[in-house]
């Protein structure tokens, strides 16, 4: 058999949203946590070996070119030193040199000539018309003259395409003579060309006044302020590669590698967009953040199960224990008419005795024959009169008792708690009277109403009443009910003078099963009774006592208010309406 659903209240929709958001938080904190510790370790991480990488990329390639250039520039002395100069006219000789360094290092010599301290190109060989070509203006041959190695910059000069030129001098005859010879510059390029990672990767060749020595595979204008800094940073403090992060002149975060070439005159540069070089980790990243969305919807979707089979556990739970509350409550109700039903038959005695009495008289006169003259039918008048009128009124002490037995419904109304103080106080005087209690109530006239369950009022009421004639039994006293109100509350005291209860017990005169009366004479419910059904009405029970002075119970119960009564007149009005 399937349990029936149960239709939950705001009160347990509110737990069940309090409960996912409880596991939600408490799940997701720890793995949002070790997520982003990991992440960022992992970033740190992959930050790290990315630029290593690079930096050691750069790095060969700078030795790689340095190491190109020495190599030439090594050759052209090896040239310089061999080479009689009093033979330079000699197209022939310069010709075979040529042809046996094309042999030995394919292409990358172009061309191969002597110049002499005046700048005239005195013998020449190459694929150009440069015989006799005067370099006393160009700038590479002033600063070619005046060392003893050089390596010029890329420049167009003469033949109109960009080449530069590798230069030895040497002395003969108290004359100095230059013999130089340009390098492929496509050939060169290549070995920049090379250095490609990703998508966006690229190398290329600065000198200090910002301009490419080689061709970038991108078109862009370098900022000179920004390479200036990088050539100050590496010699300033000796490294030999710098990495840095920056936005490049389009807004792009890029990584610059830079070092520098030919013993600090051209700076290598190595540029990659940063989405391009950390391409991985953000796919980590991304795989990350995916697993981490179906773990928290996983969370989500199990907090919502958990938390709602929970509730709808406790929801079933208290419904139990209310079902089991209000068998209790009435169970004490019933003990509560069982305890009245002493006094209420010593009360139905005596009428019923009168009774009696008047019927054998009656049985008298009959046998007697008796009831033929006007006095004996008034005699049989008058009996019957007394035996109607004792009957009344053991109807209405049956009436009382059965009203107060039936009314076992416990929905919320608005009632006036004076007239049910009286009408317990009724139904107990007969009780009080045989223990020799007096029963005042002060009572304060138009109380404001009340919202509550009466029959459970009742319990809370009768249990106070028959506890203290219980407590009084023996010795008598007085027993007084008073009820007034006081800051929007009704303050009921129920209060006699009988022998008290001990301090040591005060603390437990609310809990279950917890009584001071001889085995079989209670359950020790009552008192819990009562405290749960003031406190679920919003209220507050409290007990004072003083060993043999007496002990008063005071009630504080919520009145309704002129607003909530206003309310529901016109809730009442519109749904007549």
């Amino acid at each position: 058999m399937n349990r029936k659903t149960i239709p939950l209240s705001p009160y347990y929709r509110s737990l069940t949203r309090n409960m996912v958001l409880l596991v939600i938080m408490i799940s997701f904190t720890p793995m949002l946590l070790v997520t982003v510790i990991t992440l960022d370790r992992f970033s740190a991480s992959h930050h790290e070996k990315v630029y290593a990488h690079l930096g050691e990329l750069v790095l060969k390639h700078k030795q790689n070119i340095d190491s190109f250039l020495v190599e030439k520039l090594q050759n052209i002395r090896f040239l310089a030193d061999t080479i009689d100069f009093d033979q330079c006219g000699h197209q022939n000789m310069i010709e075979g040199h040529l042809a046996r360094l094309q042999r030995a290092y394919g292409p990358v010599f172009v061309d191969l000539g002597v110049v002499n301290e005046q700048g005239q190109q005195v013998a020449y060989t190459g694929p150009f018309r440069l015989e006799e070509a005067l370099y006393s203006d160009a700038d590479w041959f002033k600063r070619a003259i005046e060392s003893r190695y050089f390596t010029s910059d890329v420049f167009l000069g003469l033949r109109g395409a960009p080449h530069f030129i590798i230069s030895a001098r040497k002395t003969c005859q108290d004359q100095k003579w230059i013999i130089r010879a340009t390098i492929d510059f496509v050939e060169f390029n290549r070995l920049v060309e090379k250095i490609r990672i990703g998508k966006t990767g690229f190398a290329y060749i600065l000198n200090r006044e910002g301009r490419f020595q080689t061709k970038p595979i991108f078109d862009f204008t370098p900022d000179l302020d920004i390479y200036n800094r990088y050539f100050s940073t590496l010699e300033r403090m000796g490294k030999e590669v710098e990495i840095q992060e920056r936005l490049d002149s389009y807004g792009v975060r890029s990584i610059y590698v830079s070092a520098l070439l030919k013993g600090g005159d051209w700076l290598l540069v190595y540029k990659q967009a940063s989405s391009d070089a950390f391409s991985d980790l953000r796919n980590a990243q991304t795989i990350a953040i995916v697993f981490f969305l179906l773990g928290g919807v996983a969370i989500v979707a199990m907090a919502i199960w958990m938390s709602g089979k929970m509730v709808r556990r406790i929801a079933t739970s208290d419904q139990e224990k209310e079902i089991m509350n209000e068998q209790v409550i009435e169970t004490g109700k019933l003990a509560s008419v069982g305890e009245l039903a002493a006094g209420i038959a010593h009360e139905i005695n005596n009428p019923v005795a009168i009774m009696v009495e008047e019927a054998g008289w009656l049985q008298d006169l009959m046998e007697d024959g008796a009831y033929k003259s006007d006095a004996d039918i008034k005699e049989f008048e008058r009996a019957l009169d007394q035996i109607r009128t004792q009957g009344k009124r053991c109807k209405e002490i049956t009436h009382k008792l059965l009203s107060f037995a039936r009314k076992t419904d416990s929905r919320i109304e608005d009632f006036e708690v004076g007239h049910l103080i009286e009408e317990l106080v009724a139904l107990s005087a007969q009780r009080a009277k045989y223990s020799n209690v007096e029963l005042i109530t002060r009572l304060e006239p138009k109380l404001p109403a009340i919202s509550a369950s009466q029959s459970e009022l009742q319990q809370v009421f009768l249990n106070l009443i028959n506890n203290a004639l219980d407590a009084m039994d023996k010795t008598g006293g007085t027993l007084e009910i008073s009820a007034k109100q006081e800051e929007g509350q009704i303050v009921i005291d129920v209060s006699d003078n009988g022998p008290g209860i001990p301090r040591a017990n005060l603390a437990r005169i609310f809990d279950p099963f917890f009584t001071t009366k001889p085995v079989g004479s209670g359950t020790g419910l009552g008192l819990s009774i009562c405290y749960g059904i003031i406190h679920k009405m919003g209220g507050e029970i409290t007990v004072k006592s003083t060993v043999d002075v007496g002990t008063t119970f005071g009630i504080r119960v919520p009145a309704k208010t002129d607003e909530a009564v206003e309310n529901k007149a016109v809730s009442a009005t519109d749904t007549c309406n």
